[in-house]
């Protein structure tokens, strides 16, 4: 489930040249699980109709606060009263004017008045309206009424020129949406909780252009990620290069080898309430990188690389924790029970997350996995083939069950 499912939301549109944009806010946040509710300034409706957004949602539009189509109930009561959370998107300089004085002489501004539900507001206007000091009063009011503001984008604006005021994105808009209900969200079983998952396969270089490294594509470890923000957690991606777009609202480390993703995690760990060790690390690095490209020598037949091992970093953090739970991952071809109950006593873990990589449809690059978790003082619990997302909600529940956000 998302924070969005079944969540009453009510989409304010005013009329601004980027009141279109509202459009795809709205899509997001129903494939996100929401139901949307939209009430239409009457500039709103010069820019685009009504029945635009109608279509969309599936659901009446308030454009009228006179108009009687349900004699038993009066429009903008009723949509205030049915509204969870209510977006302005985009909110003009005369409606955040309005907003701020407590004006309501249309449905949409008789709707934000009635309504006690959670307000969030995305200005967008001229750079010189957003600048002037009315708009500056009005908006630092709406703050002080307990609205939340999004500051808008530096950009191309509709007059041909860049400046500040542009409305942000949609995708934008959302994850800061789901960043704010998240960060008060404490019905959530990892609210306040700081998870660190590592992702990707590192690179140890040979030479300028060469380097060793694994099939990882880090969708396991992003995976991790992006539920366990979800689930309410602070979350931070440590992450070697894929070629992924890392999950909204997570702090984005990228590191290449063993050694920085080392020198990354120690530098997180002690403020860290659950480590996931998703990452392939390497298990080898060479004992010295060549400063030039490594050329064929027809004379010399092979080539011979002196390598030496990397630091385990599982290993090592798992050795200084102090009340942190700590996630292991075994990727494995062979003996996967044998091989993983020696990793997980042999690295002090809470929980080892090992898969058969060997098997179709399980492991690198894949969509899907099928996973196996181990743990002290626990029965072993094997998943079935499941897209990666599920397989990561299975281990973070896995993890909670375990007495991960127990310890202190």
């Amino acid at each position: 489930m998302s924070i969005w499912t079944d969540r009453h939301v009510t989409v304010v549109v005013s009329g601004g040249i980027a009141s279109y944009k509202a459009l795809t806010v709205i899509r997001l946040l129903m494939h996100q699980g929401a139901q949307v509710r939209v009430a239409l300034t009457a500039h709103a409706t010069e820019f685009i109709t009504p029945l635009t957004f109608q279509t969309l949602t599936q659901q009446p539009v308030a454009t009228d606060e006179f108009a009687m189509t349900d004699p038993e109930h009066v429009v903008h009561v009723a949509l205030a009263d049915w509204t969870d959370l209510m977006l302005v998107v985009p909110a003009t300089a005369n409606l955040i004017a309005k907003m701020a004085t407590g004006i309501a002489d249309d449905v949409a501004t008789t709707t934000i008045l009635a309504t006690t539900a959670p307000k969030y507001v995305v200005p967008a206007m001229n750079s010189h309206m957003f600048a002037n000091p009315a708009t500056t009063r009005n908006l630092k009011q709406l703050v002080a009424d307990g609205m939340t503001v999004l500051d808008p984008a530096t950009g191309l604006l509709a007059e041909g020129y860049v400046g500040h005021g542009r409305l942000p994105e949609p995708p934008e808009i959302v994850a800061w949406l789901t960043s704010q209900l998240l960060a008060t969200a404490t019905e959530l079983p990892l609210h306040g909780k700081k998870v660190l998952v590592t992702a990707g396969g590192t690179r140890e270089m040979l030479d300028p252009v060469r380097y060793i490294s694994n099939r990882s594509s880090g969708k396991m470890g992003y995976a991790l990620a992006q539920v366990a923000r979800e689930m309410g957690a602070n979350v931070t991606l440590i992450s070697a290069q894929t070629a992924l777009t890392p999950p909204e609202g997570v702090h984005y480390v990228q590191v290449t080898s063993a050694a920085e993703m080392l020198t990354q995690v120690e530098q997180a760990f002690d403020a860290t309430d659950i480590l996931v060790m998703a990452a392939a690390v390497s298990d080898y690095r060479p004992v010295e990188m060549a400063a030039q490209k490594i050329k064929k020598q027809p004379e010399i037949n092979g080539l011979t690389l002196e390598l030496t091992e990397t630091t385990d970093i599982l290993k090592k953090l798992a050795g200084q924790k102090h009340n942190q739970f700590v996630i292991g991952f075994a990727a494995e071809t062979q003996q996967l029970l044998a091989n993983a109950t020696r990793k997980l006593t042999a690295k002090k873990l809470d929980l080892l997350v090992a898969n058969d990589v060997s098997k179709p449809g399980v492991g690198f690059n894949g969509e899907t996995n099928q996973v196996t978790m181990l743990s002290q003082n626990f029965a072993p619990i094997t998943t079935g083939v499941l897209a990666k997302k599920a397989i990561a909600r299975t281990v973070l529940e896995t993890a909670i069950a375990q007495g991960a956000t127990q310890k202190v």
